[in-house]
C-alpha cells in the first residue's frame, strides 16, 4: 500500500462530517481530538492461560502499551490464539498446531488492515506464534517488530536440569522398565517450573533466535527468560524502537529480504535449531515475496558449522545460551568469518554489522555453550535436505547427535501416530528397523502433526540411533535421533511413501542426501494402480479448509500459494 495513503490513517477519521461515526467510536475508547494526530499502533497479544509459553505475555503487552503511549502513539491491543504443541502432542489436537500458524497470520493481517493501523508489535510465546505473527506482519507490511515472550527456566530434580523433553523421554524409559512409576511422576511434577516457552533449542527458541538474526527483534531479546526483569524492559524498548521505525517508515519487507533470510538460516544452522524452521521460513519467504526454496537450506548448511552445544542433542538450555552471549555472539563469529550479510537492515535502523560492533570478537573463556568456528561440534549444518524416490520434492533430516547418519533397514509401516507409539511401547520395534509414519502430512493429517511421542519413546527405549523414523508429518524441535520428516509429496496426494509395504528396504543416507525405497519402478507402478486416496478426515471447519488449500511441505504448507 502506498506510504502516502498510510500517512492518512489518523487524519482520515477527522475530515468531514461523514467521518463523525468513526470519531464517535474512538471517543468511546477515551480518545481526545489530539489523539487523532498520533499513530495508531497495534499490539497483537498472544497471552492466554492455555500454556506456560503464553501465560506470561500480558505483562509484556502492558509494558509495550505504556511505552507506545509515552512515545506519543495510540496503542490498540487485540488477541491472537495459540495451540500448545507440548500439551496437544499425541492427540487429535496436535493437528491444529500448524493450522494455528495460518490463523494467527490471518488475525494479525486482518486487524492491522481492517483497523488501518500505522504499525504493529506482535507478542508471542508458543511455537506457531512466531511464524504466524511474522507472516501477518509481512502481509500487512506496516512497520512492525516481534517481541518473544521468553524462554522458561529449567526445572530441577535431584541436582539435574529438566525440561519438557525430559518428560517424553521418561515415558519411554518407564515403558522399557528402566524408570519406575514414582520417578516418572516426580519428573512430571518438576519439569516445568513456571511461565515461558520450552527451554531447549526447540522450535520456539529456534524461531525467536532466527527473528533476532533476521533483524525483526532486538538484540539479545530472543533468549531472555520470561520471568526475568530484562524481558519486561526489552518489551518496552521494542515498543520505543517500533515508534522510531514508524517515524522513519521502516517496514518488514524492507528488512526481510533474501539476504536477511540467509542470515537467519545461517544462525539456525549454527545453533542447531529445529526442523520446523525449514517449513516456517519457506512460509515466511512466501509472505515476504522472497524467492527461497528448500534447496537454499542445503546450500547454507554446507557452509555453516554447528557451534552451539544446545538441547535436544547437546547439553545446554536457552538460558545458558543467553548467559554465554546469545544470538549476537553467534552472529559476530559468523560475520567475522564472512558467513553473514552485514549490510542487511534491522528494525533499529542500523545494519547487522553496525549492530554487532559492540559484541566481543572472542568468546568468553567461562562458557562452553558457544564454540569457535575452528572448534565446531559439526563441520556442516545439521538440517540436511534429502531427496530420492521416497521424497522427490525433498524432506528434512536432523543429523546432530548421531554417530553415523546412515542406515538401511526394513520398513515398519504405520498409517497413524498412535499405532506407531503403541508398537514402540510394546517392544515390537527392533534395532535396524525403519518406521514409516504416513498420512500425517499437511493434507493427510490434516495439519501435519508432530511426532514427539514416538521419537521420545524411541529415545527412552534406547533406540534413538538404531531405529530410523520417516514421516510426511513433522517433528518437535525437541526431537533428535535417526529421524526424517516433511517427506514430500505426502502420502495423501499419492507420494511414494503411500506405496511402501511392510518389510521393504529403505535407506536413509545424510552423507549422500538420499532417502531411497529399494523397490523397482515397475513394482511401484503396479502398486499405484491399486492405490486410491483416503477419504478426507474432516469435511467442515478449519481443518477441512486447511486440507483443501494447503501447499506441499516443500513449499511451506501455506494456504495462499495459488
Amino acid at each position: 500500500m502506498p506510504q502516502e495513503k498510510r500517512r492518512l490513517r489518523s487524519s482520515h477519521i477527522t475530515q468531514g462530517a461523514e467521518r463523525a461515526p468513526n470519531r464517535s467510536m474512538f471517543y468511546a475508547l477515551g480518545y481526545t481530538e489530539q489523539d487523532f494526530d498520533k499513530p495508531m499502533v497495534g499490539i497483537a497479544n498472544g497471552h492466554s492461560t492455555i500454556t506456560p509459553c503464553n501465560s506470561g505475555l500480558q505483562k509484556l503487552a502492558d509494558a509495550a502499551v505504556a511505552a507506545i503511549a509515552a512515545e506519543g502513539g495510540n496503542p490498540q491491543t487485540f488477541g491472537t490464539p495459540t495451540i500448545s504443541d507440548a500439551m496437544a502432542m499425541g492427540t487429535e489436537g496436535m493437528k491444529y498446531s500448524l493450522v494455528s500458524r495460518e490463523v494467527i497470520a490471518d488475525c494479525v493481517e486482518t486487524c492491522v488492515q481492517g483497523q488501518w493501523m500505522d504499525g504493529v508489535l506482535v507478542i508471542g510465546g508458543c511455537d506457531k506464534n512466531m511464524p504466524g505473527g511474522m507472516m501477518g506482519m509481512l502481509r500487512a507490511n506496516v512497520p512492525g517488530i516481534f517481541v518473544y515472550g521468553g524462554t522458561i527456566l529449567p526445572g530441577r530434580l535431584d541436582g539435574k536440569d529438566l525440561n519438557i523433553v525430559s518428560v517424553f523421554e521418561a515415558v519411554g524409559e518407564n515403558a522399557a522398565g528402566r524408570l519406575g512409576n514414582s520417578e516418572l511422576k516426580r519428573i512430571e511434577l518438576h519439569a516445568i517450573p513456571g511461565p515461558g516457552s520450552c527451554g531447549g533449542m526447540y522450535t520456539a527458541n529456534t524461531m525467536s533466535s532466527a527473528f533476532e538474526a533476521l533483524g525483526m527483534s532486538l538484540p539479545y531479546s530472543s533468549t531472555m527468560a520470561n520471568v526475568h526483569d530484562e524481558k519486561l524492559e526489552s518489551a518496552a524498548e521494542s515498543a520505543r524502537v517500533l515508534m522510531r521505525a514508524i517515524k522513519n517508515d521502516i517496514k518488514p519487507r524492507d528488512i526481510v529480504t533474501r539476504e536477511s533470510i540467509e542470515n537467519a538460516v545461517s544462525v539456525i544452522m549454527a545453533i542447531g535449531g529445529s526442523t520446523n524452521a525449514v517449513l516456517h521460513f519457506l512460509a515466511i519467504a512466501h509472505a515476504a515475496g522472497v524467492k527461497w526454496t528448500i534447496d537454499d537450506f542445503e546450500r547454507v548448511r554446507k557452509k555453516v558449522p554447528v557451534i552451539c552445544d544446545l538441547k535436544p542433542s547437546g547439553r545446554y538450555l536457552a538460558v545458558d545460551f543467553h548467559r554465554a552471549g546469545g544470538v549476537p555472539q553467534v552472529m559476530r563469529l559468523l560475520l567475522d568469518a564472512g558467513l553473514l550479510h552485514g549490510d542487511c537492515m534491522t528494525i533499529s535502523g542500523r545494519t547487522v554489522a553496525e549492530q554487532l560492533q559492540g559484541v566481543p570478537a572472542e568468546l568468553s573463556s567461562d562458557q562452553e555453550v558457544i564454540r569457535s568456528l575452528n572448534n565446531a561440534l559439526y563441520a556442516e549444518g545439521h538440517l540436511a535436505i534429502l531427496k530420492g524416490n521416497l521424497a522427490p520434492e525433498g524432506c528434512v533430516a536432523k543429523i546432530t547427535g548421531l554417530k553415523t547418519p546412515v542406515m538401511t533397514g526394513p520398513a515398519r509401516v504405520f498409517d497413524d501416530e498412535q499405532s506407531a507409539l503403541a508398537a514402540i511401547l510394546a517392544k515390537k520395534i527392533k534395532a535396524g528397523d525403519v518406521m514409516v509414519l504416513r498420512y500425517l502430512g499437511p493434507k493427510g493429517g490434516p495439519g501435519m502433526p508432530e511426532m514427539l511421542a514416538p521419537t521420545g519413546a524411541l529415545i527412552g527405549e534406547g533406540l534413538g540411533e538404531s531405529v530410523g523414523l520417516i514421516t510426511d508429518g513433522r517433528f518437535s524441535g525437541g526431537t533428535w535421533g535417526m529421524v526424517v520428516g516433511h517427506v514430500a509429496p505426502e502420502a495423501a496426494v499419492g507420494g511414494n511413501i503411500a506405496l511402501v509395504q511392510e518389510g521393504d528396504s529403505i535407506t536413509i543416507d545424510a552423507h549422500q542426501q538420499l532417502l531411497e525405497l529399494h523397490v523397482p519402478d515397475s513394482e511401484l507402478a503396479h502398486r499405484r494402480e491399486s492405490w486410491s486416496p483416503p477419504a478426507p478426515r474432516y469435511t467442515r471447519g478449519v481443518q477441512a479448509k486447511f486440507a483443501q488449500n494447503c501447499s506441499s511441505a516443500s513449499t511451506g504448507a501455506v494456504l495462499d500459494n495459488y
